[in-house]
């Protein structure tokens, strides 16, 4: 008898484990759903938010993009600016600056001092607009006391110091 109740028992224990497996098989299944639809709604929240960094980055390279273009311009314009003040500055430095002085019986006339009288005699003497007058020619004389002129290359005469 004791032999005919292992087998018996064996079925059971069989049948047991084959429901344990089946439980199993279902609890897996249920489980690999359970991770296939989280693993859906999270692909999908990337995506999404993907989308949406994609946008506010479009948003913000439109709104930035003008403002870069205006701050270059500006830094250009700026740049030229320096670099003509530098080339003022440079040719200020370099320039060589001569003052002449005629002294003689007592008197004492500066270049622009004549340059001054000979305009005065354009304009008054010669009866001429200041603004007509574009080159002035003087040949100092001394010893003569005067000073002898050529207006824009065409007019002559003289007037004393």
């Amino acid at each position: 008898m004791n032999n005919t109740k292992k087998p018996v028992a064996s079925l059971a224990k069989t049948a047991t484990i084959e429901k344990a497996i089946e439980k199993t098989a279902a609890v897996t299944k249920k489980a690999e759903e359970k991770t296939v639809a989280v693993t859906k709604k999270a692909e999908e929240k990337t995506v999404a938010a993907a989308k949406k960094a994609e946008a506010k980055t479009a948003e913000v390279k439109k709104v930035v993009k003008p403002v870069v273009k205006k701050a270059a311009a500006k830094t250009t314009k700026a740049a030229a600016e320096v670099k003509t003040a530098a080339k003022k500055t440079v040719a200020k430095a370099t320039k060589k600056t001569t003052r002449v002085s005629l002294q003689f019986a007592g008197k004492d006339y500066s270049v622009e001092n004549l340059e001054k009288i000979a305009s005065d005699v354009w304009v008054y003497d010669c009866g001429r607009k200041a603004s007509e007058l574009k080159d002035i020619e003087l040949y100092v004389k001394p010893e003569e006391n005067k000073v002898y002129y050529v207006f824009n290359a065409e007019v002559t005469g003289s007037f004393e110091i």
